[in-house]
């Protein structure tokens, strides 16, 4: 009697795919996993072993010695240990093992000093992959002869039965998302005929482990607020300021900063100019803070989240959405460049280099910064209007002392060391032949970074969309 496989999501979906529409195939997704280290299957019976762990809960167990019957005279072992581990989500991943130490069957008719039986399994939104581990028989001795076995090997049991050792099995599938599903069992061993107190059609299974992980479908990517393009001040009235469309919020809702870092890495300065009269974006004025830096300082993600809304847009330039895991979204603009992070639907933690320091859009001819803002969850439904003041928090979130500069090639602080790996891209150029021994400070100014454009300063960005 063969055991019953798990009836897994991913299985399910295999056979569901088969002559369906794409748009038909709807399946739950999510992360399975089992194991046991010893069960004896005999028909007609309920099954006896080990306990079974089943994830999603996870779990381990660390039993003794394992007899049956009593007297251990058809399978005994010294101690077992299994575990099973799932997470489900947009990556998925699932993880099963079983342990038998000093096993013997019947009375020494098969003997191993170790099994193992191990599968693990990984899926994500492009791809679904899973191994064996350490799935293995350490000293196997079938009827007196050593044995070295191979995956899905079968040996002949004399006249009784035979075994199959390091027995895998494995499916994948990548519509409508990846998916795997691994199973193995280390020792597997079938009746043919009554042997050793056991009937005909028996089975024993040792090293148990099942993984199964299904990708669910990524969550949509949320529309950015009404950008700054929206409905602009006609021009000054009588006191020759520009019409205020809309108010600035007064509260900033609490956001506790453990989590969250500074959106600029490296030398920078700001102040509050949220609220600001402006009379080229919505509403008539400043919905956020600018923070200076020098042309390419490295722009970081301030939080775990998920980016949205790349490109070029009139006036925030190059810039780039993140939404962190509590909904709230944050607004960067006026980059120099990006880094491969900086795509839609890339999940992304804090700290993660997303571009790079510019004045791109309608901050060209300006020092060069980045434009940023904070839209609490709670006011996404005001639109670009709901950006708060983000001054508190820029005041209250960690500065970061270290960032993998392997990643951002073509940017590094004054007098780092070492040096950024090959490839680095030149970003400022100076004209020394001014500086004088007689003056000290004449070669640092030569050389120093500046935050204005202009010639015999930092190089001017590329050209940008004429839309």
């Amino acid at each position: 009697m063969r055991r019953p496989l798990l009836i897994s999501a991913l299985a399910v979906a295999c056979v569901c795919a088969v002559g369906a529409s794409a748009g038909s195939a709807d399946r739950s997704a999510g992360s399975i996993a089992r194991a046991w280290a010893i069960k004896v299957i005999i028909p007609g019976q309920p099954s006896v072993g080990t306990r079974e762990l089943d994830a999603p809960a996870d779990a381990v167990a660390f039993d003794g010695a394992f007899s049956y019957p009593t007297d251990g005279s058809i399978v005994s072992a010294s101690s077992v240990t299994t575990s099973v581990t799932a997470t489900s989500g947009a990556q998925a991943n699932a993880g099963a093992t079983s342990q038998v130490t000093t096993l013997s069957l019947f009375k020494g008719d098969i003997v191993a000093s170790a099994v193992t039986g191990e599968a693990h399994t990984s899926a994500g939104g492009a791809s679904a992959s899973g191994d064996i581990g350490a799935t293995g028989l350490s000293n196997l001795v079938v009827l007196g002869q050593p044995v070295t076995p191979t995956a899905n090997q079968q040996i002949t049991l004399a006249g009784w039965g035979y075994a199959i050792a390091l027995e895998q099995k494995s499916q994948r599938v990548d519509q409508p998302t990846p998916g795997q599903h691994n199973v193995v069992t280390a020792l597997d061993v079938f009746l043919t005929a009554d042997h050793g107190g056991l009937p005909a059609q028996s089975e024993i299974q040792i090293g148990y482990a099942e993984a199964n992980a299904q990708a669910s479908e990524a969550a949509p990517l949320p529309n950015a607020p009404s950008t700054p393009t929206g409905a602009k001040p006609k021009g000054p009235g009588a006191n020759g300021l520009s019409p205020v469309l809309s108010k600035p919020q007064k509260e900033t809702p609490p956001l506790d900063p453990v989590g969250y870092v500074f959106p600029v890495y490296g030398a920078s300065s700001y102040s509050d100019t949220y609220g600001g009269l402006r009379g080229d974006v919505s509403g008539g004025w400043h919905h956020g803070d600018d923070i200076f830096a020098p042309l390419g300082a490295p722009v970081l993600a301030i939080a775990h989240g998920t980016v949205f809304s790349v490109g070029w847009e009139r006036l925030g330039g190059w810039r780039l959405w993140l939404r962190d895991d509590k909904g709230w979204e944050y607004y960067y603009a006026h980059l120099s460049a990006y880094t491969p992070l900086a795509v839609d639907g890339a999940v992304v933690s804090a700290g993660d280099v997303l571009g790079f320091v510019g004045n791109t859009g309608d901050a060209q001819g300006t020092p060069y910064h980045l434009h940023f803002e904070v839209h609490p969850v709670g006011l996404l439904g005001l639109g670009y209007d709901g950006a708060v003041d983000p001054t508190t928090y820029l005041d209250s979130w960690k500065h970061l002392q270290d960032v993998r500069f392997e990643t951002i090639a073509g940017w590094s602080p004054a007098n780092a060391l070492p040096a950024p790996k090959a490839g680095a891209i030149l970003l400022q150029s100076s004209d020394i032949s001014s500086a004088t021994g007689l003056d000290p400070e004449s070669l640092r100014r030569a050389t120093a970074p500046t935050s204005q454009e202009g010639e015999g300063g930092l190089l001017l960005p590329q050209a940008q969309p004429s839309k």
